[in-house]
């Protein structure tokens, strides 16, 4: 039955004793959520029990994502005391999921897209989870049960979705259910840069701009860490003479060697460590945005420029990854060599080439703010570098 901007499609069961079941479901126009209602007629001469099933299955054999690029493919669910847990297929397999909760919801989850039971989140409703046939998951629920009195008619709803990991869509639906959209132990900083992620784009139209520009304010914020971090570094390649020399003097005597340089690094007052301090306060903020990219279902599809029409797939031409490894070369050349082994530091000559190959296979926008943030970090340690002769420090 088609109401204005609604949809309805019944399922109608009668049973040979006169009990009258339909299942409605109402969509609803522009919405991936779907309202499922019951409404059971007793025209039996008896009080019936009624309770509410409902429950979602997805094959165990399919994979999601890869080593290199890792998304979450399963069960999860929420329940009162933990707002959102994930529920893996190993889970299922090793033990089914008995939980007793007030409201609560169940859910199965891809890398881009959520299928999840909302049951009536003022009754407490049981969480399951069983395997069938070895090969498929399956996670659900069962509600309240409910007196039906002989001549009685009652209603039971519920919520269906069906749909894309919209966060502002899935907080309305229930409590915890956004966190489908899995930015890993770093949520909370995800969240709020997808929030700022998503306002630069409301503004430019363009998501491809978006992630430049908050690459942009992002490393813009970090410049006084990252300051610290190449001044640190331009101090150790300045030194480097005064390595070679050290080497030279002490041959194969590895131990002498160390002393020497422990000397060295006092006499200077150059902290070996002094360039990584600033780089691991850095890399949560990095690795929640890489999460925000990776995860934001708004990406898919979404075109840039040219021959990007979709940042959620890999560059069809590959133009991209050959220069974020061009980009990750030039930064190592910034970079003082301190190894003192020449196969390390030939292992650390060729990681350019090897994290390009990775590149290939990464989607376009997480591409895109690898470029960017190696160009803007470039372009900062010159002028740190530039900044620092003026000063009459050698960074060389």
């Amino acid at each position: 039955t088609l109401q204005g901007e609604t949809l309805t499609v019944p399922l109608t069961l009668v049973t040979p004793d006169g009990m009258k079941v339909t299942k409605n479901f109402i969509f609803s126009k522009g919405s991936h959520k779907i309202d499922v209602s019951y409404v059971v007629e007793n025209n039996t001469s008896t009080a019936k029990q009624m309770q509410q099933f409902g429950q979602l299955k997805q094959s165990m054999l399919e994979q999601d994502g890869s080593m290199f690029m890792p998304v979450y493919r399963g069960g999860a669910y929420s329940v009162e005391e933990d707002i959102y847990e994930k529920y893996t297929f190993d889970d299922m397999t090793d033990k089914n999921l008995r939980e007793t909760t007030k409201a609560g919801w169940t859910a199965m989850i891809e890398h881009y897209f959520v299928s999840a039971w909302v049951p009536p989140q003022d009754q407490t409703n049981k969480l399951f989870s069983t395997v069938k046939q070895n090969t498929n998951g399956v996670i659900g629920f069962t509600g309240e049960s409910v007196t039906i009195q002989a001549g009685e008619t009652k209603q039971i709803n519920s919520i269906l979705y069906l749909g894309p990991k919209d966060q502002d869509t899935l907080e309305q639906l229930a409590r915890g259910l956004d966190l489908t959209v899995d930015y890993g132990f770093l949520w909370m900083i995800s969240k709020y840069l997808f929030y700022f992620l998503q306002w630069i784009h409301n503004i430019v139209g363009n998501w491809g701009y978006a992630i430049i520009l908050i690459t942009i304010v992002v490393k813009g914020a970090m410049y006084p860490l990252t300051k610290k971090q190449y001044e640190s570094m331009a101090k150790m390649r300045a030194l480097k003479p005064k390595m070679d020399a050290l080497k030279e003097r002490c041959g194969d005597d590895k131990q002498k060697l160390q002393k020497g340089m422990m000397e060295l690094y006092k006499k200077d007052k150059v902290n070996p460590m002094g360039g990584c301090f600033p780089l691991l306060l850095q890399m949560p903020i990095f690795l929640a945005l890489y999460w925000v990219l990776l995860e934001s279902v708004e990406l898919r599809h979404a075109d840039f420029i040219f021959w990007i029409t979709d940042l959620s797939a890999k560059d069809p031409y590959f133009v991209l990854p050959i220069l974020t490894g061009a980009s990750m070369y030039l930064l190592q050349k910034l970079q003082p060599m301190t190894m003192t082994d020449p196969m390390q530091q030939k292992i650390m000559q060729f990681m350019p080439v090897a994290m390009s190959l990775f590149f290939f296979i990464f989607p376009a926008g997480l591409v895109l703010y690898w470029l960017v943030s190696n160009v803007i970090t470039l372009i900062q340690a010159k002028f740190i570098y530039a900044s620092m002769e003026k000063r009459g420090l050698q960074t060389k």
